[in-house]
């Protein structure tokens, strides 16, 4: 495993998702990350949609779901479409899951019980990893019955496309352990990134797969601005714009927020509990997103390379 720092920066990837791509490459940065709905209180992308867009814009940065809502969608078709964005890719994609279910209205609409979210995803992975790895492959499963199915292409990495699973939980992090090489956590300080570090070792001891094979990772929010107070009420506002709720007593703990002096020293910490993929998620009103994405590149990044 690297030691090396890796960071990515999350954008809306909506109309503008071509020019989003070639600044964010053009930047500096590694990855290249949206989320996704299909409904929510604020309007979001696709992300293997847009993410396809933004490979055909860009040339090295690499792309990551950030996250896709697993249970959404069949497990077949998944495997399918994240296979085809690997190749038009050039071989520069990541799948980085999530179960979703802040929003119920979304798994109505699609006749997915919110309940079933995490079996549906453990399943789905590795119905996934199968159909990435494997000809024809036959699964009985749950959610999920495959007689003799192959898929081609199955993407270009090999043996398969790294999986990066999202979460807070114990839940996700032994779904980490299980069946991906990175783990993703958000709304998280550094004390809870670096028990969780020690946590996914002890469960990926229990998977048998070898240690380290889950690297550490982070999706943080992030506001950048010379003045301190400035970037926690710009984090705020959108915060809880987006979620629906207050974040007011959240922000300064699940945040990185400040100036580019301050944002290095809250980024320090999380290094130093073990994440070495660092993923910038706008903390900002959506007219400073671009503004935000240059400060983090030019005030942070320098710091770490």
């Amino acid at each position: 495993m690297s030691n090396a720092i890796e960071f990515g920066i999350s954008m809306g990837l909506l109309r503008g998702a071509k020019e989003e791509a070639r600044r964010a490459e053009a930047l500096g940065y590694d990855y290249l990350l949206t989320g996704e709905h299909l409904m929510f209180y604020t309007p979001v992308a696709n992300n293997l949609v847009s993410l396809a867009a933004a490979a055909g814009a860009t040339e090295t940065i690499k792309l990551m779901s950030g996250i896709v809502l697993v249970p959404l969608y069949p497990a077949a078709l998944l495997a399918k479409q994240v296979a085809m964005l690997d190749v038009v890719s050039g071989g520069r994609f990541s799948l980085g899951v999530g179960v979703g279910g802040e929003f119920p209205k979304e798994f109505e609409a699609v006749g997915v019980p919110v309940k079933e979210r995490g079996a549906r995803t453990d399943e789905a992975l590795q119905v996934i990893d199968k159909l990435l790895t494997e000809k024809d492959v036959h699964f009985d499963g749950r959610f999920t019955k495959l007689n003799g199915v192959s898929i081609a292409p199955r993407g270009i990495q090999k043996p398969r496309l790294p999986f990066w699973v999202a979460g807070r939980k114990d839940v996700a992090m032994r779904r980490a352990a299980r069946y991906a090489e990175g783990w993703l956590p958000y709304m998280y300080t550094p004390e809870m990134l670096d028990e969780s570090m020690t946590k996914i070792e002890a469960f990926t001891a229990e998977a048998g797969r070898p240690a380290g094979t889950v690297q550490g990772g982070l999706f943080i929010f992030t506001c950048v601005h010379e003045d301190r107070a400035t970037a926690l009420d710009m984090a705020n506002q959108q915060l809880s714009k987006q979620y629906n709720q207050d974040f007011s007593k959240m922000v300064a703990k699940y945040t990185i927020a400040g100036s580019p002096d301050d944002c290095v020293a809250r980024l320090r910490e999380y290094i130093d509990a073990g994440a070495r993929t660092i993923m910038f998620s706008q903390g900002c009103p959506p007219e400073y997103a671009e503004e935000n994405t240059r400060l983090i590149a030019e005030g942070i990044l320098p710091a770490f390379r």
